[in-house]
C-alpha cells in the first residue's frame, strides 16, 4: 500500500474512533454519577482497612474552582475509552492488517470476539484487587501522621490502572492473531522470550503511577501469564499448519486468485481384466 493512501486509510479510522468516542462521552456524562460511585468504592474500602488497622488516613475533596469540572470530564472520558472499545479495537486491528485475503477475514470477528471481553475482564480484575492494592500502600502510612489522599488524584490513578490492565489483557490476541495470518512464527516469538518478560516488567512500571512492586507485580504477573499462554497457542498452531503442508492440505497458504497446484505425476492404469475388442473379422 503506497503511504500516501495508508495515511488516508489512518486519517479515515482514527474519523470512526473519534466518532464513536464522542457518542460515548456524551452517555459516559450523562450517567456521571453512577460511574463516579463505582470508581471511588475501592478507596472507601481501603479507607476502613487502613483505619482498623489503625491508621489515619482521608480521602480529601476536590480543591480548585475547575477542579469538579475537570474531575468530571475526565471520569467520562475514561467511560467513553471503555463504552468505544469495541469501535477502536476493530480499527486497530484493521490498520495493523490491512491487506488480509479472503479466506483471512474471519480473524478479524474472531479478534472482536475475544479482543473485547479480555479487555474488559483485564479491567474488571484491575478493580476488583484495586481495594488491597491500595490498603497495602495505605499500610504504609506512618504512626501519628495523616495521610490525605487528594480525590483527583486517586480517580486518575484508578483510571490509568485499569486502563492499563485491559490493554495488558489484550496483548495476548495480538499475538495469537498475528501468529494465525502469518505475520510472524512462534519459533520467533520464543526466541523472544527475555525482551517479552523485560517488556512486559517495562509496561507494567508506566502503567502503574505509584511505581511501587505491590501494583507493578499485581499488573505483570497476570499479562505474563496470558502473553506465555498465546505462545503456547501459536506453538500449536504452527504445528497444524505445518501437519497440513505435509499433508498438502495447507489451502489457506494459496492466494484467493490463484490457481490450486496439480499432481502431474502420472499413475499406473489398475488392471481389472478389460482387454480391447477385436474388430479384426468383422465384415
Amino acid at each position: 500500500m503506497p503511504l500516501a493512501e495508508h495515511l488516508r486509510e489512518l486519517r479515515r479510522r482514527i474519523l470512526w474512533c473519534a466518532l464513536a468516542f464522542c457518542i460515548a462521552a456524551v452517555v459516559a456524562w450523562v450517567f456521571y454519577d453512577q460511574i463516579f460511585e463505582i470508581l471511588r468504592h475501592p478507596a472507601d474500602v481501603a479507607v476502613e482497612n487502613a483505619r482498623a488497622a489503625g491508621k489515619d488516613v482521608q480521602v480529601s475533596i476536590v480543591g480548585g474552582v475547575g477542579s469538579a469540572f475537570g474531575l468530571q470530564f475526565k471520569i467520562s472520558a475514561y467511560g467513553a475509552l471503555v463504552l468505544s472499545s469495541p469501535v477502536w479495537l476493530y480499527h486497530l486491528w484493521r490498520f495493523i492488517t490491512p491487506g488480509l485475503r479472503m479466506s483471512e477475514k474471519k480473524w478479524a470477528v474472531i479478534f472482536l470476539g475475544t479482543a473485547i471481553p479480555l479487555f474488559l475482564v483485564g479491567m474488571t480484575f484491575s478493580y476488583l484487587v484495586m481495594a488491597k492494592g491500595v490498603s497495602v500502600l495505605f499500610g504504609f502510612t506512618p504512626e501519628e501522621i495523616t495521610n490525605v489522599v487528594r480525590l483527583d488524584n486517586y480517580l486518575t490513578f484508578v483510571i490509568q490502572v485499569s486502563f492499563f490492565f485491559g490493554l495488558g489483557f489484550v496483548l495476548p490476541v495480538f499475538i495469537v492473531m498475528l501468529n494465525a495470518i502469518g505475520v510472524v512464527s512462534s519459533r520467533k516469538l520464543w526466541g523472544w522470550w527475555r525482551q517479552i518478560i523485560f517488556g512486559v516488567v517495562l509496561f507494567a512500571a508506566v502503567a502503574t503511577p505509584t511505581g511501587d512492586p505491590v501494583n507493578l507485580s499485581l499488573l505483570a504477573g497476570p499479562i505474563m501469564l496470558l502473553v506465555f499462554t498465546s505462545l503456547g497457542i501459536a506453538s500449536l498452531n504452527d504445528r497444524r499448519k505445518r501437519k497440513r503442508r505435509e499433508a498438502g492440505e495447507d489451502y489457506e497458504a494459496w492466494d484467493d486468485e490463484e490457481a490450486s497446484p496439480l499432481d502431474t505425476t502420472p499413475s499406473d492404469i489398475a488392471d481389472d481384466g478389460w482387454e480391447p475388442a477385436d474388430y479384426s473379422e468383422t465384415p
